[in-house]
């Protein structure tokens, strides 16, 4: 099977090359035929010189960059788009997550359409700032309570899919930064995919600003408007739809 590792990079220059190189060992180790697709979204810190440094020495490294900065969701489409793979995983590029659970999140595509992270799994092992996770619990909150999305966690920088069921949700998408991932499974929620939540091994360094906090809330609130009110997903989506299949937690 061929794997696409689709990255999103903006300013992580001194992380990127270590990060694209743990993704490329997990991948080995699976034995898939894989490939890392980085994107470069905008970065001013020469981000790109970076893995196209590394891709002059590994096949395998892609490197897909624009200017000027778009966001993560923007970033994915274009990533997605260059990828190559049967399968997809996203993941995020800063190198907080630890990507030994790979080859698990792939081979749950077996039976499911998507693989997510989440942090709140029993075999996680998470490491992260008391104020985080309080935030993380919080938003959680009012994803479920505004959505109906059933997942434990959205936010996790870690999600493996079927290609078909990517681009499906992907064409459907409209945010561009904060809420990418909220937006990502409401979608794949509608769409009646097969969600399956996995393990994540995962440290968190950064702290949230409140500026980004606010984002996140309009972001949210904007696919609320677009979900409940207006129901523009609904009324976009695919003619034929599967049979509903429940979140699984194995």
């Amino acid at each position: 099977m061929r794997v696409s590792v689709v990255m999103p990079a903006y300013n992580e220059g001194p992380r990127i090359a270590k990060a694209v190189s743990r993704a490329l060992d997990a991948a080995t180790k699976a034995g898939f035929d894989s490939e890392v697709v980085v994107v470069d979204d905008g970065s001013t810190d020469g981000t790109g010189d970076e893995v196209e440094a590394a891709a002059k020495n590994d096949g395998r490294i892609k490197l897909v960059e624009y200017r000027p900065n778009r966001g993560k969701g923007y970033a994915i489409r274009k990533g997605v788009e260059a990828a190559t793979g049967e399968y997809v995983v996203l993941m995020d590029s800063d190198g907080e997550i630890v990507p030994n659970e790979l080859r698990r999140y792939v081979k749950g595509l077996g039976s499911s359409d998507i693989c997510v992270g989440c942090k709140w799994h029993p075999q996680s092992k998470v490491e992260t700032p008391i104020t985080r996770r309080i935030l993380s619990h919080t938003f959680h909150f009012l994803v479920r309570l505004l959505t109906n999305i059933e997942c434990s966690d959205t936010q996790v920088g870690l999600k493996a899919f079927r290609r078909d069921a990517l681009e499906r949700i992907v064409k459907l998408q409209l945010v561009k930064r904060y809420t990418f991932d909220v937006e990502l499974l409401a979608i794949a929620s509608l769409l009646k995919l097969r969600i399956r939540e996995m393990p994540v091994n995962i440290r968190l360094r950064g702290r949230f600003r409140i500026r980004d906090i606010l984002r996140m809330f309009l972001d949210l609130m904007g696919i609320v408007y677009r979900l409940r009110l207006i129901r523009w997903y609904q009324q976009n989506l695919d003619s034929q739809e599967p049979e509903y299949k429940p979140i699984i937690k194995i």
